[in-house]
């Protein structure tokens, strides 16, 4: 048996964990310190400035964080070229459905998954309301609408209607903290009251806990084992610490770091109260209409206004370095066909496909970079069904603890702008419910197959029987006859007897925020974005993959010798009034002791 000081679990700290902890934790300071005080107190756009030599980028990948280094970049008055192989925007746009549109209505919208905006998310409404939207003063941010209340539903019992957010907190203290927690899961049946409080209790502990225990210790366990399941009843283990993590971040709590979901947990709790001025808009957002609508496609537009430039099927195949610069880059497809030279490059592209360009002479000139290669992407992938009956289930987000499929859904229709029927599709279509498919990995009800065993329309009824399963328990919401169509994200595709995703997501795993990169490497004009890159939120979203398009495009200016406002970086809150208890832990973590509610 290993002996207990080198243990890293949520009872013993070694001397190596709590060197490891404050050098991580010193790097988290000095990175925020960096970045934070430059932040915009508004989010007016820039007065765009003429360009000026050693200003040209080229950005490869046209999802969230290309477009938000194209965007801060662009208004400081930078040649920026955008290189895209697919379509712009990512994992976040929508499409029209071929085919499905008449009598003068759009097709129908598809998505890779509803869009979801928490409260907590700082960086994309900052940008949205610079990007100009008829009719709305504060720009697309004016489309995102406030989701007050969700449906959770169970398989064998009535679903649950549930306000969103933790109301009436007028402070916040640890024992607050960990009543609330009780208090808002206080729903979830068979849950025996001991275990609930030990999980309100494990909650507060992480609010408490000092910045170098988090990235010390809670960084290499998982977040079952810092939940402590084994041994707990059947629905804390498949509610609190299974349901819960793979409906909110599609991980699996037990790979997932403890720090990244308490991470993300904290912030949407902390949104959920209304105390902070950071987080506002409540704290569950969507859109006002399908993302490419409502978004993506002013925000392209804009960025072109601004003398950005898209070039659309082209994809970079290798990087060329020299004296740890890049001298180019190889490029095939939209019309370049040839070799793309700029004065800075930033790779925006997905994990996947970013390791596919780590060839020798760029591992050689910056060997850290290998660790990317380490980072570990799982499936979580939309499908929308579009009715010809309105289903009547309240509007809001809905959750389906429990499903083997880790489903959630929305129904869309309601809440978006317009008449729907009138606006998309042949005239029939009233509804269009949008869920998300967050385990791909587990046998379902119907077939006995995981989804990536299944054909397209096994999915589909798969998913609808799931569904089905845990919302009509007491109400015939859902009803087949109602199914005019459906349509799966077409990044899922099946070639012999092999289902591929072309756009997985970043799975922050036990111990793997050591290997992803920040923003700027040893390669002097090599710049990287994308929700693998190191951000505050520390999870694959929009949000942190916006924040590492900021944080590129703020390196590029540092080495360019820019004198000009930085990009706004917005660091998650830390509640001041938790201040004196995450002091007591550091000074309790130094010392080799766990921490005080452990």
């Amino acid at each position: 048996m290993k002996d207990d000081r080198d243990r890293s679990d949520s009872t013993a700290v070694g001397r190596r964990t709590i060197l490891r902890g404050a050098a991580l934790a010193g790097a988290a300071v000095v990175a925020t310190t960096a970045t934070s005080h430059s932040a915009r107190a508004s989010a007016r756009p820039i007065a765009a400035r003429a360009s000026s030599p050693g200003r040209e980028v080229a950005i490869f990948g046209g999802g969230m964080s290309g477009l938000s280094a194209a965007h801060e970049l662009a208004e400081r008055g930078y040649r920026v070229t955008v290189y895209e192989p697919s379509y712009l925007g990512g994992k976040a746009r929508s499409m029209g459905v071929p085919g499905t549109g008449r009598g003068g209505r759009a097709d129908l919208p598809g998505e890779h998954g509803f869009r979801f905006f928490p409260g907590c998310y700082q960086h994309v409404p900052d940008t949205m309301a610079r990007i100009p939207f008829p009719g709305n003063a504060n720009g697309v941010r004016d489309n995102l609408i406030r989701v007050e209340s969700a449906v959770v539903g169970f398989q064998d019992r009535p679903p649950i209607f549930a306000p969103v957010g933790f109301h009436g907190l007028a402070q916040l203290t640890p024992q607050l903290v960990e009543s609330s927690v009780v208090s808002a899961f206080s729903f979830i049946p068979a849950l025996p009251p001991a275990e609930l409080a030990f999980f309100g209790k494990q909650v507060a502990m992480w609010f408490t806990s000092s910045t170098e225990r988090r990235f010390g210790q809670f960084e290499y366990i998982s977040w079952e084992d810092m939940l402590q399941a084994q041994g707990k009843s059947e629905a804390y283990r498949e509610y609190l610490v299974a349901a819960l993590t793979r409906i909110t971040v599609a991980a699996k709590p037990h790979l997932s770091s403890a720090r990244t979901i308490g991470t993300i947990g904290q912030a949407l709790v902390l949104a959920g109260t209304g105390l902070y001025p950071q987080y506002q808009g409540g704290a569950d957002r969507i859109l006002s209409g399908p993302t490419n609508e409502a978004w993506i496609d002013p925000w392209v537009a804009y960025l072109r206004s601004l003398g950005v430039r898209f070039v659309m099927g082209a994809r970079a195949t290798r990087l060329d370095v020299q004296d740890r610069r890049i001298t180019g880059v190889q490029v095939v497809g939209g019309g370049v066909g040839g070799t793309v030279t700029a004065d800075w490059y930033v790779c925006a592209m997905p994990v996947g496909k970013a390791t596919a360009l780590l060839n020798g002479p760029v591992l050689e000139a910056d060997p850290s970079l290998a660790g990317m290669r380490q980072l570990m992407t799982d499936w979580m992938v939309g499908i929308q069904f579009y009715l010809t009956r309105p289903t009547d289930l309240p509007e809001g987000h809905i959750a389906a603890l429990g499903t083997p499929w880790a489903l959630t859904a929305l129904r869309q229709a309601p809440m978006w702008r317009g008449d729907f029927a009138a606006k998309y599709g042949d005239g029939r279509i009233v509804e269009c419910l949008s869920a998300d498919i967050s385990d791909w990995d587990s046998p379902g009800i119907l077939f006995g197959k995981p989804a990536k065993q299944c054909t397209a329309d096994e999915v589909a009824k798969e998913c609808w029987a799931q569904l089905k399963t845990w919302l009509n328990t007491s109400t015939d919401w859902l009803r087949d006859e109602d199914i005019a169509s459906w349509h799966l994200d077409p990044g899922v595709t099946w070639s012999g007897g092999t289902t591929h995703n072309e756009t997985p997501l970043l799975v922050n795993t036990i111990g793997s925020y050591n290997h992803r990169p920040e923003a700027h490497c040893a390669i002097g004009n090599l710049f990287f974005g994308g929700d693998h890159v190191r951000s505050h939120i520390d999870l694959a979203t929009m949000e942190g993959a916006n924040e590492s398009g900021r944080a590129a495009a703020n390196a590029i200016m540092d080495a360019a010798g820019d004198p000009g406002a930085r990009a706004g970086i917005f660091p998650l809150v830390e509640p001041p009034e938790l201040e004196p208890f995450k002091q007591l832990d550091a000074a309790r973590y130094r010392a080799g002791l766990p921490h005080i509610l452990a």
